[in-house]
């Protein structure tokens, strides 16, 4: 059985994660195959949104630590293979997989049961979160000196805040979906087992928009965080009219009636 397989369902990739003899933890061939999955979204003109799905009841329980004492034997050497990287190049591997990618389009994680240590590390580089009434976060990772290297310590604070996440990051503690959706760290908390449905659910709605001005913005948001106000507010213009026309045609739309009244 392939730990990485990838779903076709009109312009949605959904890429689940399926290693359940390890809670989907991520050794290193499932971290290459969970990169190209990403990376095959990213360079396929039909897809506009992933779903990112852990099969069996998880959405993954980090690092798998089995591989790792493994790798052990041989070192650190062995250990960091590959995983330097410079700091333009968007398509960089880390050690999870895609941890490092910086895609044009949005991944909404399906997080159901443990998303844990390299796992909630794995959701936060994804867009959105739904998240099942049973699943949980945690930096289990605390407990074996592992180190947050796959974007956790500087996602969560941006998600998040820093009071939160330095809760989380030293702690290490077990964070359910109530808790993670008064934080933020959830988007969307929906009944047990139907993670991946409502995640394919709020994918065909975001495919359904002007895909151009959705993907400027969304682009914008991730552009400003280290940019001073007004370079920021300069950027976010010229991209934002570029899609001026966009606007005007649905201002037609919308003044031949539809959309009224803040429907979809």
């Amino acid at each position: 059985m392939n730990a990485v397989t990838v779903e076709r369902l009109d312009g949605i990739h959904v890429v689940t994660l399926a290693r359940p003899a390890v809670r989907n933890a991520v050794d290193r061939e499932t971290a290459l195959a969970l990169y190209a999955a990403f990376l095959a979204f990213e360079d396929d003109a039909e897809a506009r949104v992933a779903v990112f799905h852990g099969a069996h009841g998880h959405f993954c329980a980090g690092w798998d630590l089995q591989h790792g004492a493994r790798l052990a034997v041989s070192g650190n050497d062995q250990a960091l293979r590959g995983l330097d990287f410079e700091t333009d190049d968007s398509r960089a591997l880390g050690p999870m997989g895609p941890s490092r990618l910086r895609l044009s389009k949005p991944v909404i994680a399906a997080v159901s049961g443990a998303a844990v240590a390299g796992g909630m590390e794995l959701a936060l580089w994804c867009d959105l979160r739904v998240m099942e009434a049973d699943a949980y976060f945690g930096i289990y990772c605390r407990r074996f000196g592992v180190p947050l290297i796959d974007g956790g310590t500087v996602r969560l604070p941006r998600l998040i805040g820093m009071g939160h996440a330095m809760d989380l990051i030293l702690t290490g503690r077990k964070v359910e979906a109530a808790e993670a959706l008064q934080m933020g760290l959830a988007n969307r908390v929906v009944p047990t087992g139907q993670g991946r449905e409502a995640a394919v659910a709020l994918a065909r709605q975001l495919a359904g928009f002007p895909q151009a001005t959705m993907l400027a913005d969304r682009e914008s948001a991730h552009a400003q965080w280290d940019l001073p106000l007004g370079d920021a507010l300069q950027q976010e213009w010229q991209r934002g009219k570029l899609r001026i026309s966009d606007a005007l045609e649905g201002a037609v739309r919308f003044a031949a009636g539809q959309g009224r009244h803040g429907r979809f």
